[in-house]
């Protein structure tokens, strides 16, 4: 079923760019490089913050891929992970404001993350025109 499919892909796309943030959260260089940020040594504060914050992202790659086993069933993952992409806007918002990321810097991430909520809302939205015995349960098995 294609609805079926855009849930799984949508799984998909959220694991991965969740796990690259995660990546990214551990190994500050490389988000320093991203973001265009220089002089910044991050301190012992900054990787305890970024440590527990990237656990986080980590396990939601893991929520995201276990959603995908049972894809009908667990769309709701789609709505609670677009409230957390509007925190991930928020901070980073926060981070434009501050200036510690110039604006041009951010805006492919707030492009990307627009594309996610239009992607998951999408996906989430279809389902409700799954027939009733797709949506117990039988689909993605």
């Amino acid at each position: 079923m294609p609805e079926v499919r855009w849930l799984r892909a949508s799984y998909w796309v959220g694991a991965v760019a969740d796990a690259i943030v995660g990546v990214l959260m551990l190994f500050p260089r490389a988000g320093r490089t991203i973001y265009g940020i220089t002089d910044f040594e991050p301190g012992p504060d900054y990787r305890y913050a970024m440590g527990l914050g990237a656990s986080l992202m980590l396990g939601w790659t893991v929520l995201l891929l276990w959603a995908d086993r049972r894809p009908v069933e667990r769309s709701g993952i789609l709505l609670i992970t677009i409230l957390v992409i509007f925190g991930l806007a928020s901070a980073s918002a926060y981070a434009v404001m501050s200036g510690l990321i110039a604006l041009p810097r951010m805006i492919p991430t707030w492009g990307f993350q627009a594309f996610l909520v239009a992607l998951f809302s999408y996906s989430y939205f279809l389902t409700g025109r799954l027939p009733k015995e797709v949506t117990l349960g039988t689909a993605g098995r």
